[in-house]
């Protein structure tokens, strides 16, 4: 009750031309007791009750008494058929012949594919991009179980611009003591990061963080690379901070860094040459953590490591986050809004901004595991590198 959901709930019911009768409330008694309600449901037609049903799920409402999922064929490559079964990233069942079955790689806005080629049936999500004729996909509500993460408590609580009055210090102890439990447990630490973590002045935190074995894998796109790369290559030629912005001469200095780059034919190859010898991209090579870097229209270049081809970056992207057990989102939207769109509701994310508009957007991804801390993100990676690497005054 203290969440809201059952007034959002009935609100979507509303805004889809729908109606409800409320059969059955019953309210926990404590501020931690979990609530209940049973709602009938109707609507014009069975195309609209499908879509609304649908849209429940994304609020964790399911059906009182699901039967079989109904399936239909793909006919063409890249479209799904009508009514298909739109995904959330909530960890989801599909029941086949009385069977409930687990949807392998939860994600929102794909289609739910049944694959019997192994013997037994095996649901997992396809995005649009991906679909091939001949596919068999669930079409419709029916069949299909979704179920909402309890909230972990070491994500930061609250949400959006609610983290930003509370101590700094405790949030980051917050996000390092669930960061050390995500290792513990064998997992990976997924980061995404813009290039404001290069124009804050937080290269040498974040180094020191990959080097201590806090960074897994990285995705961004071609400004944070090129941006920490021109740093390694060019600073001292031009006896300025590269991070400042509007200085003179600074977007050759950035095209001349990616054509040095281009020239070695990777960044891999750049630090096996020893042509780059600094800075976060070296950190990731030297160390073999991952990263992936998809493009944009405005870019420089660019990098020879950026995924042009979008969807060619979303898969590089999606072949990383199977055993992603946490992700960190600093300073960057188009990214941080593209990697929520992809992962799991069960993977906590915290998403790191000065701009309080854009973390409430970013950490409102459909999971109530996903916080926000509004502060500079230069500032956080200095006390969470104190916070994870002992002697990192001393590096």
């Amino acid at each position: 009750m203290d969440s809201g959901i059952l007034s959002r709930v009935l609100d979507d019911i509303r805004d889809f031309g729908g109606d409800y009768a409320i059969e059955q409330l019953d309210v926990g008694h404590d501020a931690h007791d979990p609530s209940s309600a049973r709602i009938a449901v109707e609507a014009a037609d069975d195309a609209l009750l499908q879509r609304l049903l649908m849209r429940l799920q994304t609020r964790g409402v399911n059906q009182v008494s699901p039967s079989d999922a109904v399936l239909a064929t793909a006919e063409r490559d890249g479209v799904l058929p009508d009514g298909f079964y739109a995904t959330t990233n909530l960890a989801t069942r599909v029941q086949l012949e009385g069977v409930w079955h687990d949807v392998e790689n939860p994600e929102m806005d794909c289609g739910l594919v049944v694959d019997n080629t192994s013997g037994s049936p095996r649901v997992r999500t396809v995005p649009l991009s991906d679909v091939r004729a001949g596919m068999r996909v669930v079409v419709g509500a029916a069949g299909v179980r979704v179920s909402v993460p309890d909230r972990e408590t070491g994500v930061p609580s609250g949400s959006g611009a609610a983290c930003a009055g509370r101590p700094q210090t405790e949030l980051v102890r917050q996000v390092a003591d669930t960061m050390r439990q995500v290792r513990a447990d064998g997992q990976r630490l997924l980061w995404v990061a813009g290039p404001g973590v290069v124009h804050a002045g937080a290269v040498p935190a974040m180094v020191v963080l990959v080097r201590a074995g806090w960074v897994d894998v990285l995705f961004s796109g071609n400004a944070l690379a090129t941006y920490d790369i021109e740093a390694a290559l060019h600073s001292a030629a031009r006896n300025a901070d590269v991070s400042t912005q509007g200085h003179e001469h600074g977007h050759e200095h950035r095209v001349r860094a990616v054509n040095t780059i281009r020239r070695a034919g990777s960044i891999e190859d750049a630090v096996a040459e020893g042509v780059l010898t600094s800075g976060l991209m070296h950190a990731l090579v030297t160390c073999g953590s991952r990263f992936v870097l998809v493009g944009s229209v405005r870019d420089d270049g660019p990098l020879p490591d950026v995924h042009t081809d979008v969807v060619e970056g979303q898969r590089a992207m999606r072949a990383e986050i199977g055993d992603v057990g946490h992700c960190l989102m600093l300073a960057t939207h188009l990214y941080a809004a593209a990697t929520g769109a992809i992962l799991p509701a069960t993977v906590p994310v915290v998403c790191v901004d000065n701009d309080p508009a854009m973390v409430a957007r970013l950490a409102d991804r459909g999971t109530n595991l996903a916080r926000g801390i509004v502060t500079d993100v230069g500032l956080f990676l200095e006390q969470l590198a104190l916070e994870l690497v002992p002697d990192y005054r001393r590096t």
